[in-house]
């Protein structure tokens, strides 16, 4: 891609039934290949393979250098004139992500992204596992890859430091928990000396085998050395408080949601949704021991084997084994799904982390859709009752079908609309809805089944409550004063039912990641509405089946473009 503007000449001939590609399409087309250039790291996780041996430029100059390429083309998407309304969506949603990116480069937000979830040190880690490993050339990829670690992360430190002297610094509890994240990665056991062990097994030639080990020794020792200097160097200049203030939240929210919001308001609704799950678990914990409260039901669970998975394999088959029955009884029900999203793979990531997350399938559906499950060290048991929604949420109906189906539909949107556009309040939002969904249509009758799925739903109403309360200021529900992170563990550990590891972990994600945890519920809220005004609307001849369809169709958007275009029936 050339460093001018983004070329607009490619050409698509449509297929009967296919719209024939405008100006803007071809323009949001090309802006993939951009967005791959500037950072490859997007192009392994969509699939294109041509990126995988590179990374981005995290320095201060490449930062800059994206900025500028952003902004080139902002002004040239404004040139341009939408031809119908599939355009009128391409354009607003697009112009917006670029308006908010540059906005935070300007705040210096880029230069200071650091955080225990989705900052450049796990998104450099995790790629690795999206490298395909069937071949030398597979191999020799992550080598190359691998022998830029060093370079990537010596240019992403002097942006930290840029951050600091802009006064745009991350908090010091993100640098102390990210420094012992990349301790763990550069460990024995760590992904790339467990990726280094698959290497031997690979049957390389020797020559191979030794630049990929070189490579990942010298990414080992990377992780390590930036940890030390995160520690020795960084710590001190880091922000000392954790939230990030009104200002810097309004933009993030917005970045996540892809809508404005009263951000005082949601806070209330905060509260008063989860007053609203708290009660409904209280109803769900008496139908699985008549009397009992949330907690003795949980533990009457923790002793029934029905429910205990042991082992990492047999979580796995689980996993497999409950999206392929999801996928089976939902087809040509309350989804048409297409055959090629009928391939959904379950995966145990080589991190260990904790995290569970969903990779969607490459645009020509070589790689398919993968629901990953990060299991921290040591953990061997596993309740389906918890983890059930869990496969809904990330699988069918949830991210599986909703980025699948914009796959799919390649005939009717460009490239950027079916596997870059969207928002978390957008995905995450729809993920939600859809647990609730299957809980409506039976999947979760068994009650523990239930209690698991609104355990997750407190939480994410909870989060809500203490990400705003923690990052704008505001005063306790207790009325103790205001939000502190003390006061937001001890909430988050009355609010979920997990180890004291787990509510750490999320904590620091929400310390970090400003906006991102309420937009599932946030989003789930607007979902909601839109289907509750849809069916108003349609009063007796309302087909849930179509509205989902319709929704699905339209790709990856913000929340604001996507309630407009329900309400208009455009695509």
């Amino acid at each position: 891609m050339p460093a001018q503007d983004v070329d607009a000449s490619d050409s698509h001939n449509a297929e009967p039934g296919e719209r024939s590609w405008t100006e803007i399409d071809r323009f949001a087309e090309r802006w993939v290949d951009v967005e791959i250039e500037l950072d490859p790291l997007v192009g392994s996780y969509l699939g294109d393979r041509r990126s995988d041996g590179r990374l981005g430029d995290f320095s201060p100059e490449g930062l800059d250098a994206a900025a500028e390429r952003l902004s080139r083309a902002r002004t040239e998407l404004d040139r341009l004139r939408p031809q119908d309304a599939c355009d009128e969506v391409t354009r607003a949603d697009l112009g917006s992500g670029l308006r908010l990116r540059l906005a935070a480069h300007d705040a210096g937000l880029d230069a200071g992204d650091l955080n225990v979830i989705e900052s450049p040190p796990q998104r450099i880690r995790d790629a690795f596992d999206l490298m395909p490993r069937d071949g030398e050339d597979d191999w020799a990829r992550i080598a190359e890859r691998a022998a830029a670690v060093p370079d990537a992360l010596t240019g992403y430190l002097r942006s930290l430091h840029r951050a600091a002297d802009g006064g745009s610094a991350p908090a010091a509890r993100q640098v102390v928990e990210v420094a012992a994240q990349l301790e763990s990665t550069a460990d024995t056991d760590g992904g790339f000396a467990l990726l280094a062990d698959a290497a031997e097994g690979a049957a390389l030639p020797d020559t191979l085998l030794s630049a990929v080990t070189e490579a990942l020794t010298g990414a080992r020792a990377a992780y390590a050395g930036l940890a030390a200097r995160l520690r020795d160097e960084y710590l001190p200049r880091a922000r000392r408080e954790d939230g990030v203030g009104r200002d810097v939240y309004a933009l993030r929210s917005e970045e996540f949601l892809g809508q404005r919001i009263d951000l005082d308001e949601c806070y209330e609704w905060g509260l008063a949704e989860l007053d609203r799950m708290v009660s409904e678990q209280n109803a769900t914990a008496d139908r699985i021991l008549p009397g009992a409260g949330v907690d003795e039901a949980i533990a009457f669970l923790e002793t029934q084997e029905r429910y205990v998975i042991t082992g990492t394999d047999a979580l796995q088959r689980w996993m497999q084994h409950t999206s392929d029955d999801a996928l089976a009884r939902l087809s040509g029900t309350q989804f048409s799904i297409p055959q090629p999203l009928h391939d959904l793979r379950c995966r145990i990531a080589t991190a260990q982390d904790g995290g569970i997350y969903y990779t969607g399938p490459s645009d020509d559906f070589s790689r398919p859709g993968t629901m990953w499950w990060s299991v921290p060290p040591g953990v061997t048991r596993f309740d389906s009752w918890r983890e059930k929604t869990t496969v809904y949420h990330e699988g069918i109906p949830g991210h599986h079908l909703q980025i699948g189906q914009a796959v799919v539909n390649r005939g009717q949107l460009n490239r950027w609309r079916r596997q870059l556009a969207g928002t978390s309040g957008h995905i995450e939002g729809w993920a939600l809805y859809a647990e609730r969904l299957m809980d409506e249509l039976g999947f979760l009758d068994d009650p523990a089944d239930r209690l698991g799925m609104l355990d997750g739903q407190r939480l994410r109403a909870a989060r809500v409550v203490l990400d705003i309360g923690v990052h704008l200021g505001k005063q306790r529900p207790d009325g103790g004063g205001v939000w502190t992170a003390e006061y937001a563990h001890d909430f988050l550990s009355r609010n979920v039912n997990m180890n004291d590891g787990f509510v750490r972990f999320e904590l620091n994600r929400y310390l970090g990641w400003p906006g991102q945890a309420p937009s599932y519920k946030v989003g789930q809220r607007i979902w909601e509405s839109l289907r509750a005004d849809r069916q108003r609307r349609d009063g007796d001849d309302f087909d849930v089946a179509a509205f989902h369809a319709e929704a699905l169709a339209l790709g990856g958007l913000r929340l604001d473009t996507l309630e407009k275009a329900l309400g208009s029936s455009g695509p």
